[in-house]
């Protein structure tokens, strides 16, 4: 990147992730959140006294107050992947902790808006649908007890010696979270706009199925962050040749990669890829931490080898 070019992302951040910025937009996203919830259960409402017609689209956000729970998520959803960008410059790990985040909270929504379909017939056991939503509440705990464990392993972390230059590195991660910033602003109304079209299209009888709300806007972002995670690796090459941190980062790749691939699996196979996905991130960072406790104590041992040496010179010297 241009000197140009790095300065004017470097200004987006700032834009983007300035203090005020920041503080408007989380009031701005609570706001949207608690009306969207009040207008979805006014649908709701409205629907179920049949003063409205919704058309042939996603009926199951429709058919209990229980799934108006799933508008505010959206927006929750959206503050946290604006936090992700901002964390970015800062640390990898992090950045990774908060897409830990996301996708467990996109689970948390879809279990709001199946809950509601829950079967409890007399064949409730055998239920498909229910299997579903077991896989998914199981995996959530799952999820929540990982996530636990990687910012605990997180703080647990040996302080290797930083290089000298790793502020530029951190400068290039801040340019490239002033690009991500609107990219990824610009990608989210498209989504939605595009899925809105498909919405009409269904309703007109011009497609015979419409694609699931739950991937709208998230399978493109995870492919997105596979590409700047990758970027990100890329340039880390430059500044650190330690060994364990150059492969829990491409570990951590290899999991949002994981991550990714779960919103095109169908069934029981999409919280398991994603349980892999974390589980596989959050192995890669407790094994770096053993090896770099490792790594310190060779170099302490070094030192103090070091520090002999220098001490017999001096000793036989004088």
């Amino acid at each position: 990147m241009n000197p140009h070019a790095r300065r004017a992302a470097e200004q987006l951040f700032v834009f983007f992730f300035n203090p005020a910025f920041r503080h408007r937009f989380e009031r701005v996203t609570l706001s949207l959140a608690i009306a969207s919830f009040l207008g979805h259960l006014a649908l709701i409402v409205l629907h179920d006294l049949h003063w409205i017609n919704l058309g042939l689209g996603p009926s199951e956000l429709f058919i209990s107050p229980v799934t108006a729970i799933y508008t505010p998520f959206s927006f929750i959803l959206v503050y946290e992947v604006y936090m992700l960008i901002y964390h970015l410059p800062d640390s990898f790990t992090i950045s990774i902790g908060k897409q830990y985040e996301i996708i467990s909270l996109i689970i948390v929504r879809r279990i709001f808006k199946d809950i509601s379909k829950l079967d409890i017939s007399d064949n409730w056991l055998g239920s498909y649908r229910n299997g579903l939503l077991a896989a998914d509440m199981a995996c959530i705990l799952v999820l929540f007890g990982l996530i636990f464990w990687f910012y605990w392993l997180r703080k647990r972390r040996p302080r290797l010696q930083q290089p000298s230059d790793i502020h530029q590195f951190v400068v290039k991660k801040k340019g490239i979270s002033g690009l991500l910033a609107p990219i990824l602003f610009l990608l989210a109304v498209y989504s939605l706009g595009n899925w809105l079209l498909d919405l009409q299209q269904f309703n007109l009888g011009r497609l015979d199925e419409l694609p699931d709300i739950n991937k709208v806007f998230y399978n493109e972002f995870f492919t997105l962050m596979i590409l700047f995670d990758v970027l990100i690796l890329m340039l880390s090459f430059r500044y650190t040749d330690n060994y364990s941190q150059l492969i829990r980062n491409s570990g951590f790749v290899i999991s949002t990669v994981l991550i990714r691939l779960s919103f095109s699996a169908e069934g029981v196979l999409n919280p398991i890829l994603i349980t892999v996905g974390v589980l596989f991130g959050t192995l890669m960072l407790a094994l770096y931490n053993l090896m770099g406790r490792l790594e310190a104590e060779r170099a302490n041992e070094a030192r103090e080898l070091a520090g002999k040496e220098a001490q017999g010179k001096a000793q036989h010297n004088g």
